[in-house]
């Protein structure tokens, strides 16, 4: 009985959230639309993949070396963590000290993690090389680009004119947050009315 007890805590599902079952949920439905009904193959079939591996239980694909450390709730190393940003030794806590901190503070307590043997996962270290460092998404929509059939822009020209109102649909957008800004309405800043700006056009997911 107590083998088989071991065996069911060690196993993923015992420490399933329910955060975590929805996601799988999500991320299936949209492997499913993507494969079975060909719908947005592109987009839908990467999205659905990465939301099935970052929501594995224990597995710790997307989490950092310091997120996993924060994880395994080591009292010993969560003080060590939490006497360098002059915090209390709880995960709360430092989570809102390194929210608070700066990023070289940020990169220090990342280098710590490490330093105590925790490792990131796969995912974590794919952001950080190709998402965080911008180059992902210039490789995408280069690809994107070069599967794009002018045909039939090219046999009717007029076409064109959804293309610039969409990129007109993205500044209206972008200025439209700043004003809102202006006024005190609702607080935006540069970088976030220039990502709402992007729902503004029609030219992309």
């Amino acid at each position: 009985m107590e083998s088989l007890n071991a065996l069911l805590q060690g196993m993923g599902l015992m420490h399933l959230g329910a955060g975590q079952a929805i996601m799988l949920l999500v991320s299936l439905l949209l492997l499913w639309l993507a494969i079975a009904k060909k719908f947005e193959p592109l987009l839908l079939l990467p999205i659905g993949f990465g939301g099935l591996l970052s929501n594995i239980p224990e597995a710790g694909l997307a989490l950092t070396a310091l997120e996993s450390l924060l994880a395994h709730h080591d009292a010993g190393q969560l003080a060590v963590i939490a006497a360098k940003l002059n915090c209390a030794p709880d995960v709360h806590a430092i989570k809102e000290a390194l929210a608070l901190a700066l990023p070289s503070v940020q990169s220090q307590m990342e280098n710590l993690a490490v330093d105590m043997g925790y490792t990131p996962g796969v995912l974590a270290l794919f952001y950080k090389v190709a998402i965080g460092s911008g180059v992902a998404p210039l490789v995408i929509f280069m690809g994107v680009g070069a599967m794009t059939d002018f045909g039939p822009l090219l046999a009717n020209p007029r076409t064109l004119l959804l293309g610039a109102a969409a990129q007109f649909g993205i500044f209206a957008t972008v200025l439209g947050a700043l004003t809102l800004n202006y006024f005190g309405l609702i607080s935006f800043t540069l970088p976030q009315a220039a990502a709402i700006g992007i729902i503004g056009g029609a030219d992309g997911p």
